[in-house]
């Protein structure tokens, strides 16, 4: 099994770019240039009677709720990712007394802000819960990280009363939220995700423990986001065999919320090894490698672009059969950063709104403008592509040379023959992967972009580096 880890390798130039040399300004100014689900409201009706509840044990910090007496006035229905109704009216000075059911796949709870809450929920569990006599209208929500934004939220309207103040409220978070300066240049001792593909191990069964970890990261210098993580990098661990290959993968979960992992190499029932786990758990997910190609992995826990624009996704190369040897491969991955404030996770509103604040390389803005990826002129490279979105597509090139081999989605589109055709970019779809191989012809500086430009300008450019060239400058 092959796994690319985020330190520093020889493949990487020995003399990065400075950011205040002339040729690091050239290329960037150069290129530089060129459901959210809704609920109906509904009104409070009395229902049939209800045993008396257990104590609640709610999250840390949140009054514990109190075992509700008498019958409630209405069943929530708590769900992958909604709350059923999304609104209540209540009568004033009335006790609120909710019947709250978990009817979706994924622990659950519901909370009042500073108030009582439920006790979290495993799915089909139920709980009485009395929130207490309201004398204005208030939010009930699920506190699971990122449930609420992406809306699970219930609005009590006390029937007289000033409406309830606005929930989240993501979008008005945005002044707060961290700034990326494309011009900075990373710390002394910072170290580049190294792009290197190892071959395939040997041997035809692949096992692997990985971990599913939250924990702060550089995404850019100076910028630091909670990233959610397999192995505690962006992107996760590169996983690398050959079709026929059978693969055993155990997750443990040593994170704080549920995580899944959802490999698109398999083919398994998504409610069986693809199912969300809890802290302190652990699932084996093996399969057998039917078809080659480079495949997105990615947790699929919802919302699953909460956790893929966090930083959950990495790659699996299957190799097609008799594949070339070449002199030098390499992995990159595309992806967007969607910041939120300082050490917090990313913003789900502006992913909703496919509002990237970056699109990079392997996890970090312009890394291999600051590090390039060091070759010699005249070796054959193949470099293996994947875009893992969650919604920006890519049309990889790669300035100064021609793709004559062009292996996309499981398929050769381009190999070299009589016709000596060649391919000037790649270009993929989100959760779309191939490789592209070449050579350069001469020694120097040759840009990685996408060719979608408005994405270069925001950390989609890097520099590889063929033989010794003096004017990368020294440092960062």
């Amino acid at each position: 099994m092959s796994v690319t880890t985020p330190t520093s390798n020889p493949g990487l130039g020995a003399r990065p770019l400075s950011s205040s040399s002339p040729s690091f300004w050239m290329v960037f100014l150069a290129l530089l240039g060129i459901g959210l689900l809704v609920g109906s409201a509904v009104t409070l009706r009395s229902q049939g009677s209800h045993a008396a509840s257990r104590q609640a044990a709610t999250e840390p910090g949140t009054p514990p709720a109190e075992v509700a007496p008498g019958v409630p006035l209405a069943t929530v229905e708590l769900g992958d990712i909604f709350i059923k109704p999304a609104a209540l009216d209540v009568p004033a000075g009335k006790d609120v007394v909710l019947e709250v059911r978990n009817g979706g796949q994924m622990p659950h709870n519901l909370t009042m802000e500073g108030g009582k809450a439920t006790r979290m929920l495993a799915p089909g569990e139920t709980q009485t819960v009395s929130f207490g006599p309201l004398t204005s209208s208030a939010t009930l929500f699920c506190n699971v990280p990122g449930h609420r934004a992406a809306g699970m939220e219930l609005k009590l309207t006390v029937l007289g009363a000033a409406p309830a103040g606005s929930a989240a409220a993501p979008a008005a978070q945005t002044s707060a939220d961290a700034k990326i300066d494309f011009s900075a240049k990373p710390s002394a001792d910072w170290k580049p995700f190294d792009p290197v593909l190892k071959p395939a191990a040997g041997g035809t069964t692949h096992r692997l423990a990985m971990a599913a970890t939250e924990r702060v990261m550089e995404v850019a210098p100076g910028v630091t986001q909670e990233m959610w993580t397999f192995d505690g990098q962006v992107p996760g661990p590169t996983l690398r065999g050959k079709v026929g290959d059978v693969f055993e993968i155990t997750l443990t979960n040593k994170g704080k919320m549920g995580h899944s992992l959802d490999l698109h190499a398999s083919k398994v029932a998504w409610n069986d090894e693809m199912r969300t786990i809890g802290p302190g758990e652990s699932l084996v997910y093996q399969f057998a490698a039917k078809h080659s190609g480079i495949f997105m992995y990615h947790c699929g826990t919802a919302p699953a672009l909460l956790h893929i624009g966090n930083g959950m996704y990495g790659t699996i190369i299957v190799d097609p059969p008799r594949l070339p040897k070449v002199d030098r491969e390499f992995v990159l991955v595309q992806s967007e950063f969607y910041t939120g404030p300082a050490g917090q996770p990313g913003d789900l509103a502006k992913m909703t709104s496919n509002a990237p604040d970056a699109v990079v390389f392997n996890g970090y803005v312009n890394q291999y403008l600051h590090a390039p990826i060091r070759v010699e002129s005249g070796q054959r490279i193949r470099v293996w592509v994947l875009d893992a979105g969650p919604s920006e597509n890519s049309s990889f090139h790669i300035v100064g040379t021609i793709f004559d081999t062009v292996f996309k989605e499981g398929s050769y589109l381009l190999r070299p023959d009589a016709s000596a055709g060649g391919s000037q970019a790649l270009d993929l779809q989100p959760a779309q992967g191939g490789f592209v191989e070449f050579t350069f012809d001469e020694k120097g500086l040759y840009p990685i972009v996408t060719h979608k430009f408005s994405n270069v300008g925001k950390g989609a450019l890097g520099l590889f580096q063929a033989g010794d060239v003096p004017a990368a400058g020294a440092g960062h």
